[in-house]
């Protein structure tokens, strides 16, 4: 990936170092809130880390509330990020403890929401770093190429993998994104507990906010 520059590292500081606040919860199409700012979901596995992420983006502790729990974030929880864009934490995929019936509903509930969101500018989609991209995570990639979206994905817990190891995993992450025309094609390597990656990661989403091309 392309280091971003001094002045793009700076816009991402002054952008997530403004007030960050949870707006709402949404379990139903019917509830999202009217869509004033642009936004920015993060998807992925049941406990890879979204809540996390978000926190160490914004600097907060409990912004988002995290879990050991797969499957614990049950709606799509909505975070405005000082009036300037919206966070948007889906529900974990691929595993979670509740019945059928209601990951059916989690499900249909992102999907209609990443298909048919006007204001959704990128869709993160965060994949841990120790295992790779999954058949589930492949299923969100091909549904975002089908609905025109485009995503970038972020490794999580770059922390726990490295050397030759880290190298392979990075690699075959990027040849899975070249069947994917919707994937931005480089990888986010991140970290919430060091704080690897987010002084690029902030600079990525500060440019997309400010309407600048992301290359």
């Amino acid at each position: 990936m392309q280091s971003p520059s001094e002045d793009m590292l700076e816009a991402g500081r002054k952008l997530f170092a403004r007030e960050s606040r949870f707006v709402t919860g949404v379990a139903r199409l019917d509830q999202l809130p009217d869509g004033t700012l642009p936004e920015i979901a993060f998807a992925g596995r049941s406990n890879v880390g979204k809540s996390s992420l978000i926190n160490a983006l914004t600097g907060r502790r409990s912004l988002a509330r995290t879990s050991n729990t797969p499957g614990r974030t049950r709606q799509i929880n909505f975070f405005d990020l000082g009036q300037r864009l919206m966070i948007v934490d889906l529900p974990g995929y691929g595993f979670a403890k509740a019945p059928k019936g209601e990951i059916a509903r989690w499900t249909a509930l992102i999907d209609a929401y990443l298909r048919g969101r006007v204001e959704l500018r990128l869709v993160c989609v965060l994949i841990d770093a120790r295992h790779g991209i999954k058949p589930s995570d492949e299923e969100l990639m091909t549904m975002l190429d089908k609905a025109a979206v485009s995503f970038q994905i972020v490794l999580t817990k770059a922390d726990k993998i490295a050397g030759p190891a880290a190298a392979e995993m990075r690699e075959s992450v990027e040849a899975v994104l070249k069947k994917h025309p919707a994937a931005r094609p480089e990888v986010l390597s991140t970290s919430a507990t060091k704080g690897t990656g987010m002084a690029e990661f902030r600079a990525l989403l500060a440019a997309l906010v400010d309407g600048e091309p992301l290359v």
